[in-house]
């Protein structure tokens, strides 16, 4: 009997390489933005290479990042439901390569499909669990916590199929957004997660494993 492909095993690299789905691939210099809060949502995204910030700007300026999002991760699906206007910006975090497949492509595809149909609902289904759980985190954890819980989600701690990584230097004004606080609370628990031993950044900024006592700490 023929294997069943799941979503846990299914590459939808291989199958995006393979199956003939129409798409172009767009290259992104670090910081380009590549869709802005209030454009057409005609199409759904793929990256192939690279990272991308996606964030949400408030009518007062104020700026919330919503994910940074690495390799083999979907964004823009709103297309998908409707939306004709992105409801927040795209930005590419470090050289990135996306692929783009227009709406009508897309959907053929998870018609058709059934083992991209079936990993992309568990990426839809993954990604409202962190949404939740994010927002968890904002309305009932305290600062320190918040900011332990995404550096150890940044380097990707405790997924098995990917291997934890050195993280690209991030600013605190980046940080601060997406822990919901100011640049100097960041700055401040910065310094004591390096002089604890918890992170370094000679190259990059790497994530001990005993950063995860900050977020388990009551």
């Amino acid at each position: 009997m023929e294997a069943q492909t799941t979503p846990a095993t299914f590459d939808p690299q291989a199958f995006l390489d393979s199956a003939g789905v129409a798409r172009t691939a767009v290259a992104y210099r670090k910081a380009e933005a590549i869709y802005s809060q209030g454009d057409a949502c005609s199409a759904v995204m793929y990256i192939q290479q690279g990272e991308v910030k996606l964030s949400v700007l408030s009518k007062i300026g104020r700026e919330a990042i919503v994910a940074v999002l690495g390799p083999g991760n979907f964004f823009g699906e709103g297309a998908l439901t409707g939306q004709s206007l992105r409801p927040g910006s795209a930005t590419a975090n470090a050289a990135s390569t996306i692929l783009v497949i227009e709406k009508a492509e897309m959907l053929r595809v998870l018609h058709e499909q059934h083992a991209l149909s079936d990993r992309f609902i568990a990426h839809l289904l993954t990604r409202n669990i962190h949404i939740e759980e994010d927002l968890i985190d904002q309305l009932f954890n305290r600062v320190e916590k918040r900011l332990a819980r995404a550096l150890l989600l940044l380097a990707r701690y405790g997924q098995p199929d990917r291997p934890q990584r050195v993280i690209p230097k991030l600013s605190h004004d980046t940080l601060a957004g997406m822990v919901g606080t100011t640049r100097s609370r960041v700055h401040y628990f910065m310094n004591k997660f390096r002089k604890l031993g918890f992170i370094e950044n000679d190259h990059g900024l790497a994530i001990n494993s005993s950063l995860l006592n900050v977020v388990l700490h009551d």
